[in-house]
Parts: structure tokens; C-alpha cells; sequence
């Protein structure tokens, strides 16, 4: 399994930037594909999360109404796109997938992607 993020960046507040998750080693279309998120100090969370046919998502309160995740099943890939971008906004951006493996279930992370939201 292999999750590759790219498209962080810096930005400032109000902007917009997009990352993406290119992912490989299983059947990528029959799984949900989440995006979580670090700040400096803080647990990880949960950013946003697209099922299978990517017709249901889920967002954090914090995000809704700024962010959109959609995925491209033909491409293996999800992206997230950050609208009206706010100073806690800042983190390292991760995709990760939750697989069964036998009687457990596993979750694979990318590397992750920094977002800065800076003036």
C-alpha cells in the first residue's frame, strides 16, 4: 500500500490550495480514502472522508462549507480542495485508508504535506 501526497504549500489566509493523494497497492475503489490533518502540538485529526463511490463524505465542523474532497476512481486518486483558508488551518496534511487485513483492520498514512496559512 502506498499513499503519496503532494500540493501543500504556503498560502494566505482567505486563499485556496488544493492537495492530492495518489494511492496504490489495493483495490482503491472499494474503499473510503480520508484526509487528517497536525498542527505543531495537537492530536491528529480528521479532516475529511469520501466512501467508495464517492458519493457520500463526511467533513470536521471546522472545515465545512470550505473544504471539498473528491476522488477519481479511475485515477486512484482523492484530492482535497481548502477554500477561505484560516490561520488554524495550519498543518501537515495526511491520507490515510483503513484496510482488513485478516481478522484486523489497519490503517496506511502518506507522508503527509505541510499547509501553511500565513500573512
Amino acid at each position: 500500500v502506498q499513499l503519496v501526497e503532494s500540493g501543500g504549500g504556503l498560502v494566505q489566509p482567505g486563499g485556496s490550495l488544493s492537495v492530492s493523494c495518489a494511492a496504490s497497492g489495493f483495490t482503491f475503489s472499494g474503499v473510503a480514502i480520508s484526509w487528517y490533518r497536525q498542527a505543531p502540538g495537537k492530536e491528529r485529526e480528521l479532516v475529511a472522508r469520501i466512501f467508495s463511490a464517492g458519493d457520500s463524505t463526511n467533513y470536521a465542523d471546522s472545515v465545512k462549507g470550505r473544504f471539498t474532497i473528491s476522488r477519481d476512481n479511475a485515477k486512484n486518486t482523492v484530492s482535497l480542495q481548502m477554500n477561505s483558508l484560516l490561520l488554524e488551518d495550519t498543518a501537515v496534511y495526511y491520507c490515510n485508508v483503513n484496510l482488513r487485513r485478516g481478522a484486523y483492520r489497519v490503517d496506511y498514512w502518506g507522508q503527509g504535506t505541510q499547509v501553511t496559512v500565513s500573512s
